[in-house]
Order: structure tokens, then sequence, then C-alpha cells
């Protein structure tokens, strides 16, 4: 086992070594020893990106298929172990990687580590037609029940597909088509395991109340003798233009409560300073009830009920601004759209006053620090920068990056990429009831919940 020791003093004394298993397996430790618990997470570098078309979905389908069991452990035996243990699991998948998680009582650490090792390394001896089709249904339904069956539901889906065109890795979402999780197979699904859940494609990391030493003897233990693989496929490339060059536009007129404009920006790939900018430049202008849009269309014009402006950070394609604004009343959607543009075009020549960006600066720094101080945040930070930009001490810098940025690298992010030419637009119109004498025909329509919602990195959980 190859033995790394890369120890930083970075956000406030945290620390991390690296190791190598001889099977290609990354290994992060990080000691921290507050509270009894530890936390394992485990990154595979594999998302919707490396999907083909006419097999999306099958990515986060895997993300489901990977707690049916395995060789040791039948059916719902990972949820069982773990919680009786006392800890806590999920899974989530992603444009750019499939992860895994547990937060232990530390005494329980080697548990979770062997039935990580188990379905890494025998998945595919349980896996069967019947588990195939019984989660390929739980997926469907999964996504009649938050994104096609509720308001503004495929918003995320079809602005990603506006501004990644046709034939972009990024083109679809992680949840993937209803056609195409019917058309994927046992064969597939078996391909797709070998080729991407092998250790020399994953970094897995541990977090918390540990003896390293005593933690790398189990990692050899159980992980050490599954096989590596050489037959990833790399995911296809997504370059872009930093510009889109023209305005995209879509209007849907579906049973939504208000009317909404939504809008998606072509923003830096994460791991740059100018993405780091760009979420600043959002976090100012968007970011929570002190931000300039919230301020002139909620307070002052009284426009909108809620409007929000955040970024999806993505590193192998360009990152995603997202805009979000829920009208109030009869509010038009032109005079909505032409106070964010007024102020976008203010921001973009002025940039961030000195109080916006200190505001953004600690709104960004205490988000990152609240990642951090928990064992399983940190574990999942460690993993992210060594799968996606190969080095896990990145994320015990990047609050310090944060920082590091300008007033004018705000400004001049926002002006060069916060333009009407650089977004796809959708607008929200409801539909409106038909003429009835019946009033209880209305009353029968479903009015299900607002359940637009993504995680910080996009993913499906």
């Amino acid at each position: 086992m190859g033995h790394t020791a890369v120890p930083q003093d970075t956000a406030g004394g945290l620390t991390a070594t690296e190791h190598r298993l001889a099977n290609g397996l990354r290994v992060v430790l990080s000691e921290d020893h507050q509270t009894p618990v530890a936390a394992v997470c485990l990154w595979y570098d594999v998302g919707s990106r490396h999907e083909v078309p006419g097999r999306t979905g099958l990515a986060h389908l895997f993300e489901h298929l990977m707690f049916q069991g395995s060789a040791q452990v039948s059916g719902n035996g990972h949820f069982e172990l773990v919680q009786g243990a006392g800890g806590s699991l999920n899974g989530t998948t992603s444009f750019e990687r499939t992860n895994y998680f547990e937060t232990m009582p530390a005494h329980q650490l080697e548990l979770a580590l062997w039935l990580e090792a188990d379905r890494m390394g025998t998945l595919l001896t349980a896996l069967d037609q019947e588990s195939l089709d019984n989660q390929r249904d739980v997926v469907k339904n999964e996504r009649r029940q938050r994104y096609d069956n509720v308001p503004y539901g495929t918003a995320f889906e079809r602005l990603s597909a506006m501004i990644y065109p046709e034939g972009h890795p990024y083109h679809h979402i992680p949840i993937g088509s209803m056609a195409d999780l019917d058309a994927a197979s046992l064969a597939d699904a078996q391909d797709f395991f070998r080729t991407y859940y092998a250790p020399n494609n994953a970094v897995l990391s541990v977090v918390g109340d540990i003896d390293p030493e005593e933690t790398l003897g189990w990692i050899d233990r159980y992980f050490g003798s599954i096989p590596s693989h050489d037959g990833k496929r790399p995911p296809r490339d997504g370059t872009l233009s930093e510009v889109i060059g023209s305005q995209l536009r879509e209007v849907i007129r579906e049973d939504v409560p208000a009317r909404a404009l939504m809008a998606a920006y072509r923003l830096p790939h994460d791991g740059t300073r100018e993405a780091d900018a760009a979420d600043l430049a959002l976090t100012a202008l968007g970011g929570g009830e002190s931000s300039r849009l919230h301020n002139r269309l909620v307070r002052r014009d009284r426009t909108a009920v809620a409007a929000g402006f955040g970024l999806l950070r993505l590193a192998g394609a360009p990152s995603l601004g997202w805009l979000d604004v829920k009208t109030s009343g009869d509010a038009g959607i032109e005079e909505i759209e032409a106070a964010v543009d007024e102020e976008l075009a203010r921001f973009a020549e002025e940039g961030p006053s000195p109080e916006e960006m200190e505001r953004a600066q600690a709104q960004l720094e205490r988000e990152w620090l609240d990642r951090l101080a928990t064992v399983g945040g940190r574990a999942d930070e460690l993993c992210k920068y060594a799968v996606l930009f190969g080095d896990p001490q990145l994320a015990l810098s990047a609050v310090r990056r944060v920082l590091d940025i300008t007033r004018e690298e705000v400004r001049e992010v926002a002006a060069a990429r916060l333009r009407p030419d650089n977004r796809a637009v959708l607008v929200y119109e409801p539909v409106e009831p038909p003429e009835s004498e019946d009033a209880d025909a209305a009353q029968d329509a479903d009015e299900p919940d607002d359940a637009t919602t993504l995680d910080a990195e996009g993913a499906e959980k």
C-alpha cells in the first residue's frame, strides 16, 4: 500500500493525509477527536456526463441499486446495519460524480468500511433482473414526484437542455428520461458497474475520531483485494463558448401558482478564481434577503414574493448561474425582467459596494466553514477536490481563496457573463382555470407544493 502523508494547516487547523492502495483506490484521512463519531465518504468518478445518448439515467439508477444488496448483505441490509449501529447514510448522483456516505459512532467505523467494500467488490453477484426492474420503477416514480408532477418541476431540466446544447454531456440531467430508463437492460447495468465501480475510479475519505493506522489496516483488508478496471471511457468534452451569443427563451403554460421568471447563465468552470468571483457576485445579487434583487423586487417594487440567484459549480463544463423569481399578484414578467436587467447592468458597471462584498464573503465563508465543521461535510469536500481537481488539500484552503477575491474581479465576471446574450430564460404563465358553473371543478385541481429544489451539486438524492 502506497502512503503519502501531506498534512496541511489550512482551515482552522484541519489537516488531511493521502494514501493509495495497490489497486488504485485513493484514501484521504482527517483526524478530528472532538466528538466520538467518524464519517465515511466514497466518491466514484461517474455521473450523468459519462452516460451515452439512449442510456441516460444509469448513474442515478445505480445509486439506488447500490442499496439493494451485495454478496454478504442481502436486500435492505445496508440500511438496517448502519442504522442499527446508530449511524446515518445516503447517496447522491450529480452530473460529475456518484457518492455514498455514512456517519457512524467511532467504534462502528469498521462496519461502514466493510459494507462499502462488500458492495464495491460483490454487487454484481446480487444484481438480477428483479432488483433492476424494482429500482427502475422507484426512479421513474421519483421522476414523477420531483419533476413531472410538481409546479416548476421541469425548470432545471429545461434550462440545462437550453444552455448545454444537444449532444453536450451536460444536456441531460441525472434523473434521466423515462424512455432511457425503460431501455436499460441487465447487461447495460452490469457493464456500467464493471466500468465505473472500480477502486481505481474512486476516492475514499474517512474523517473523525479515528486511529489512522488502524483505519488504513481495515481499508487495506476490505478493499485491497478488489481488482482494478482499466476500461473506463473518459467523459465527452464539455467545452463550450464562454457566452451563448444570443438569449434563448421559452414560455411555459402550466398549472403553477404564480408567474415565474427563471434563467440560467453560463459561468466559469469550478476550480478557478473566476468561479469564486461569480459565486460572490450571485451571492451579492441574489443570496438571501439582504441581496440586491430581493431588495429591489420583493421589498421596493413588491412585484415578487421571492427572488434568488445561486451558482451550481461544475468542473467539466461551464458552471450554471440560476435565477429564480416568483411573481406577486398580477405583476408582469416584462416589468420584473426589466428590473433584473437594470440591476445586473448597474452591478456590472459599479461592482459590489464594500459592504456588499464584505457581506457576500462572510456568507460564503460561513457556508464553507459549516461544511468543514462536520465530519460528513469535510469527508465529502475532501473527496470532491480529489476526484474533480486531483488534490483533496484544496478543500481545506477553499475559504481562503474566496476571501482573496477582489471587488474588481467580481465586477469583471458580472460584466462578462451576466448579460442578456448569455442566458436561457423560462417564463411560467399559469393556465387559466376553465370557465364552469360547477365551482367544485376548480377545487378538484391538484395543487402540489412548489418542489423545485436542487442541492449545491445539482444532485439527485
